[in-house]
């Protein structure tokens, strides 16, 4: 615990506080003095109100969310409070401890970020925090700005780095800022240079790997993946995002050369993680499979038998999770985006296995830095937070569509699983509001959109047949303003322009 020691003027009532620094707390015990109206024959100070402050980064909030289950409205809550905690002049891993931005948060947790408030002012900062803590060498710290080295893994893994490229690119998609991405080209380029002079035939093996995942042991390093299947797969990733990069800035010999690498890197690591006997990565966690099927490094004939391990682990578990600090987010990704968002549900509607429930069930006021809610580990941490990016891009339905910048082309896509029937959420993009609300009734499903002006959308609605939508009564049919695009997925795709929609389909 911390303390302050305040001697009064004593002539008058005076009120203080912290003025130059911040920190973490739950409670607050007071000595030498009472609170008024209480017995006094000390003749001590009296305290006549005790404030607690919370202070954090400016940035407007920017998203809403809400659903019919009471725990994902506390999970959402639970989310929020470590998000608002560690929004400071970096964004930290915690607000009592040790307050340093460590960086692998700021592209793991993006999207969950970005959707519940405008970081388009922060994320260039901790881009530019880390371009300036850059080494000679070209690798990028654990933490930036740099104010304290670490050793043992913590100074330099590949997995936390690679955010300096990562966010570059996600801050690009998502506001359509490309001012990072043309000024720092170059460094993002030597930080592959340095990647590259520590992989050994393509294969990067070092650092922390995923970080405070469920393993038979105290939480910390790796327990259920090797180091090099996470690191290796990132600098997988970074490559195929380089090449990206290199196509917008119009460098077609980088655009080649990072094509190439990205599929050399992938022939090594099929070669070096998966058996092909078994059909499996690595020891076949969630993490390792699920951070295969996102970055897309599994040959297509094995990626239904990859998805399979994925189901079949978590369910062998009773529906709980393994996955830590850098691999949470790609299980639910790798689920999400193959249809799978009822395992999801299943995963985080309970209060019996570590988890966020788990978290709540044990007295969390903010996410903690473990599954389990060590005491013995920080208490508001917002490192394992993705599933807000679910909330709203999976029970909302608010996403872009893959060719979408800044949310010029939305997706509303709403996942109705387990007991909900209801969920409203709300996105304040670069064009403005949008909102998806919807509703499960006795006769059918109804979904209320508001997209705005110069954007356009595309709809998914629970239904192969569009005879069986109406838009404010009207059958979609007749309309001559909604563009019918087919159905995937048994879900009728339907491509509207901006303003106020009321679809309804008829069970």
């Amino acid at each position: 615990p911390f303390c302050y020691n305040y001697t009064l003027r004593g002539d008058s009532i005076e009120i203080w506080q912290p003025q130059f620094t911040y920190y973490g707390f739950r409670y607050v015990e007071v000595k030498g003095a009472v609170p008024a109206g209480e017995r006094n024959p000390r003749n001590l100070p009296v305290i006549t109100e005790l404030v607690g402050l919370h202070t954090s980064l400016s940035a407007s909030q920017s998203g809403t969310f809400f659903c019919s289950n009471p725990l994902f409205n506390k999970i959402h809550n639970l989310i929020d409070w470590a998000m608002r905690s560690n929004m400071a002049s970096v964004l930290t891993d915690c607000p009592h401890r040790e307050k340093l931005g460590w960086v692998e948060q700021a592209y793991l947790m993006q999207y969950s970020l970005q959707y519940r408030y405008n970081m388009s002012r922060m994320y260039n900062k901790i881009i530019k925090d880390m371009y300036l803590s850059q080494t000679e060498q070209g690798m990028i710290p654990s933490i930036a700005p740099e104010y304290v080295r670490f050793k043992d893994g913590f100074e330099d893994t590949p997995e936390w780095g690679s955010a300096f490229i990562i966010s570059s690119w996600y801050t690009y998609l998502w506001y359509g800022d490309d001012r990072s991405l043309k000024k720092y080209y170059p460094m993002m380029k030597k930080y592959m240079d340095y990647l590259a002079s520590r992989a050994n035939d393509n294969i990067i093996a070092y650092g922390l790997g995923d970080w405070f995942d469920i393993g038979p042991d105290v939480p910390g390093n790796s327990q259920l993946t090797s180091n090099g299947l996470t690191a290796t797969a990132t600098y997988y990733y970074n490559a195929t995002i380089m090449q990206k990069i290199a196509h917008l800035l119009a460098q077609p010999d980088d655009v080649e050369k990072y094509g190439r690498l990205a599929v050399e890197i992938k022939e090594s690591f099929n070669h070096s993680f998966f058996n092909s006997s078994t059909n499996t990565y690595d020891r076949n966690s969630q993490t390792a499979n699920s951070i295969v099927l996102f970055m897309g490094l599994a040959d297509e004939t094995y990626k239904q038998s990859i998805i399979n391990n994925l189901v079949c682990d978590i369910e062998k578990r009773n529906y709980s999770l393994t996955a830590g600090d850098i691999g949470y987010r790609y299980v639910l990704q790798a689920l999400e985006t193959n249809g799978l968002s009822e395992l999801i549900y299943k995963m985080n509607c309970k209060y019996n296995v570590p988890g966020y429930g788990w978290q709540l069930a044990h007295g969390a006021t903010a996410l903690t830095e473990s599954w389990q809610a060590f005491g013995f580990v920080s208490n508001n941490h917002f490192m394992l937070g993705h599933l807000m990016e679910w909330l709203y891009g999976g029970i909302g339905g608010i996403r872009q569509t893959e060719q979408s910048l800044a949310y010029k082309t939305i997706q509303i896509d709403p996942h109705v699983v387990g007991n909900i029937t209801s969920a409203s959420a709300s996105y304040e993009s670069p064009y403005g509001r949008i909102c998806s609300e919807w509703k499960k009734k006795q006769e059918g499903f109804e979904l209320k959109v508001s997209i705005p002006a110069n954007s356009e959308a595309v709809i998914l609605l629970p239904t192969r047949n569009i005879e069986n939508i109406t838009d404010y009564g009207v059958c979609l049919h007749l309309s001559k303003d909604i563009v019918f695009l087919g159905v995937e997925s048994n879900k009728t795709k339907i491509k509207i322009g901006s303003g106020n929609y009321l679809f309804f389909v008829k069970n």
